[in-house]
Formats: structure tokens, C-alpha cells, sequence
């Protein structure tokens, strides 16, 4: 049996590709996501219901994956989701349903595997970011923070634990062919009279262009698993194309105001895709 990987949000998107490329290379995968409790499966892996924003399912989940195949050697927090709006447009139910998911749902799963991963003495922690975790763009302000909260949660995460032999590793993908088109929800806020009608249309547009030509998220799944056989766990995996690496770098090395001008008139313009 292959070492033992728990991995949130496996249902679709990139969690899938993840979840399936690392059963593809000999690990032993328990999958968890919400629509895994209405029958639908993750080729390759033991699926069982979880919703990371609610503690008795993390517990109900923990408890039958334990059950199933014991300690985990690898906890993967690829459970997200995305609401496009205007920063003012946000309800702050908005706001919370995002940062729960995507920041408070890895924290809760980090605080019920951490133990376990202690009293084994060993352990391996990868938390997905997002190139958004390293730079805003316009009309993904609660995705952006809340992945920004990810990257710094993770590097306080990696001090914290290593000195009980646990890795921690940040995937941070740039845009990826997932299938997260129907995941692309719309801010409440963002209604036919908004100021920002004109600049949203472009920029979700653009958005919507990047994910359907970007990269192959089976690659990204398969240097997911390379990196967790390695004998040391990258502190970090950017997996994203040329151009996003170089927005990455651009973004840290120029002022804050030349950046925007570069990067503003890129979502200004509408693509089809």
C-alpha cells in the first residue's frame, strides 16, 4: 500500500486532476468533497462526503478515514471556490463563504491531522494557493484574500511544525483547463446599475479566456505527486505559464503603481474565448 493521502475538494477543478494523478502513482488517496456524499466518484480513490466549512463533517470524515486506512502520511487542501465581484460589491456573507472555504476549511483539516501527523512523528502538508495568492487582479478581491491568507498561514504553518518531522508545502497554480467555468459565481453585487458594469464584463471575460487556454491540470496533478515523492517537499510548487511567472516577478520588483498600469489595461479589453 502506498502512503496514505487525504485531499479535500477532490470532486472537480483541480482537486480532481490532484487527487487522481497521485492514485495514478501509487498512492493510497481518501477523497473527500461535498458532492461525494450524492454518489459521485473520483476514479482511483476512496470518496468519501465532506464539506471543509463544518466541523462535524471534517470529524465524520476523519473518523471513516481512519476507519479505512489510518494515519495519513499527506494532507492536500485543494477545496476552494472562486465569487467574482467589484471589492465594494461583496456581501460580507460573500466574503465569509469564501474565506471559510478556502482559508478557514484548510485550518480546520490542519488542525485535525496535526496531531495524528505528531504522534506518528511524520508528516506532509500541501496547501493550494494560487498565483492570486501573490498578486491581486481586478474582480477577484475575496478569492485573492483569502489566498493571500492561505500564503501566510502556511509559512507560519512550516516553522510550527517541523520541528515534529511534518513538511508544509504551497501549491500556487497559475490558470489551469479545469472546468471551474460553472464555479465562477457572481457577486450579489454586481447588478445591471453598478458603476462597474462596463469593466466587469472585460475583466470576467478575460478571467473566463485565461482558464479555457491555460494549462493542462494533469500536469499539474502529475508534479504534485513527483514533488511528494521527493525526499525533501518543496516549500513551494508555482505551476503556471511563462507569462505568470513573469507577472509574479514584475509585481515584486517594480513599484506598486507602474505594475497596475501594465497589468490594468490586460483585463480591460474583452477576449472571447
Amino acid at each position: 500500500m502506498g502512503q496514505v493521502v487525504w485531499i479535500t475538494g477532490a470532486s472537480s477543478g483541480l482537486g480532481l486532476h490532484t487527487a487522481q494523478a497521485l492514485a495514478r502513482n501509487g498512492f493510497t488517496v481518501v477523497a473527500g468533497a461535498r458532492s461525494f456524499g450524492k454518489g459521485k466518484k473520483a476514479e482511483g480513490c476512496q470518496c468519501l462526503p465532506l464539506d471543509v466549512t463544518d466541523q462535524k463533517s471534517i470529524d465524520a470524515f476523519a473518523a471513516e478515514a481512519l476507519r479505512l486506512q489510518g494515519t495519513p502520511d499527506i494532507l492536500v487542501n485543494c477545496a476552494g471556490m472562486l465569487i467574482l465581484g467589484a471589492c465594494e460589491s461583496y456581501a460580507l456573507s460573500e466574503l465569509r463563504q469564501v474565506m471559510e472555504t478556502n482559508f478557514l476549511g484548510q485550518a480546520a483539516m490542519i488542525s485535525k491531522v496535526m496531531p495524528l501527523m505528531r504522534e506518528k512523528g511524520k508528516g506532509r502538508i500541501v496547501n493550494f494557493s494560487s498565483i492570486n495568492g501573490l498578486l491581486g487582479i481586478p474582480f477577484e478581491g475575496a478569492y485573492t484574500a483569502s489566498k493571500h491568507a492561505v500564503e501566510g498561514y502556511s509559512e507560519c504553518l512550516s516553522y510550527e511544525a517541523r520541528p515534529f518531522g511534518i513538511e508544509v508545502m504551497l501549491v500556487e497554480p497559475g490558470d489551469h483547463r479545469s472546468g471551474s467555468a460553472a464555479y465562477r459565481k457572481h457577486s450579489l453585487g454586481m447588478t445591471e446599475d453598478s458603476p462597474y458594469k462596463a469593466a466587469f464584463a472585460a475583466g470576467t471575460a478575460q478571467i473566463a479566456h485565461d482558464e479555457a487556454t491555460g494549462s493542462d491540470p494533469d500536469i499539474l496533478g502529475e508534479k504534485i505527486a513527483r514533488a511528494l515523492k521527493r525526499k525533501r517537499l518543496p516549500r513551494r510548487l508555482r505551476i503556471a505559464k511563462a507569462d505568470q511567472h513573469l507577472a509574479v516577478v514584475l509585481h515584486d520588483l517594480l513599484l506598486p503603481g507602474l505594475f497596475e498600469r501594465i497589468i490594468g489595461p490586460y483585463y480591460g479589453k474583452k477576449k472571447s474565448s
